[in-house]
């Protein structure tokens, strides 16, 4: 069986990639159109999807023009064991083929509660405990498995997180567990890195960025309760958090793996991301 460090040499190098999810291109940012406009400025295209809706007329443009994607799945729970059933795993599979995904990616965490379907759908974070990693770690190893695709866990945003394990602990011993690649989200630590009073770069000392094979960028915005429960809601949006840069400008040149930065930024208007598209090419160039 071959290792994580001899099978990471076979991915490509994908560069910087915009996101996107289903019918996107009709309420916010159009892959293709982008690509066009500005052809040096994305090189990927990272797709959400679900069983639910599959497939939308954008990213098949996208893979029509021969163009690299990556599938990020938006609704298995990859820290439920039971939740990871004969049906998700072939499907996803053939929705990743059709579009020639060069890999599976997705918060690990739970996206529903209960049955799998759009009207119980959310997002919350695992147990940062041990016995969920075990769990998780036994589900990437059987989805990379039985797909033949990496399959890389993203550090999930929230308010609230329940367990021991700083998260950078908790998916370094998923790695481990696993030998399997990680998603690091950079908006989504700075959030964790809050909730602790933590500062940006906490514990990323002990992590292994040698595992990192792929980074998000995302905007925060700063909300509070009515009873004044301050917090970050990860909302894609323009307003990037000023603790963000400071990870990916230390992560990125120290991730020897590092195939892939994404901008989460798709319901924004086109000109008003290209900045941030500017300084992140700026960062993967160093």
């Amino acid at each position: 069986m071959t290792t994580f460090t001899q099978r990471v040499t076979r991915l490509p190098r994908l560069g910087v990639g915009l996101s996107g999810e289903f019918d996107i291109a009709a309420k916010g940012i159009d892959a293709c159109r982008m690509k066009e406009r500005y052809p040096d400025l994305i090189h990927f295209y990272e797709y959400g999807a679900d069983l639910e809706r599959g497939l939308d007329d954008g990213v098949r443009r996208w893979a029509a023009l021969g163009l690299p994607t990556t599938y990020h799945f938006l609704d298995i729970n990859l820290e439920e064991k039971l939740d990871l059933d004969r049906r998700w795993l072939t499907r996803s599979k053939e929705l990743a083929e059709e579009i020639n995904a060069s890999w599976f990616c997705g918060d690990a965490g739970r996206w529903h509660f209960g049955l799998r379907e759009r009207g119980h759908g959310m997002l919350m974070p695992p147990i940062l405990c041990r016995e969920s990693v075990v769990e998780t770690a036994e589900n990437i190893l059987q989805i990379e498995s039985e797909t033949g695709m990496f399959c890389l866990p993203e550090n999930p945003p929230s308010v609230i997180y329940l367990g021991d394990l700083h998260i950078l602990e908790y998916f370094a011993m998923v790695a481990e567990r696993a030998d399997c690649g990680l998603l690091l989200d950079c908006a989504h630590l700075a959030i964790f890195q809050q909730t602790r009073n933590l500062t940006p770069l906490a514990a990323l000392d002990n992590f292994p960025l040698d595992r990192v094979v792929e980074m998000h960028v995302a905007g925060g915005r700063a909300l509070e309760t009515p009873d004044g429960f301050a917090f970050v809601d990860d909302d894609h949006s323009l307003g990037v958090l000023d603790e963000v840069w400071p990870l990916l400008e230390y992560v990125a040149p120290n991730a020897p793996n590092l195939k892939a930065v994404v901008l989460e930024c798709e319901r924004n208007p086109l000109d008003a991301v290209l900045p941030l598209f500017d300084r992140i090419a700026a960062v993967v160039a160093r």
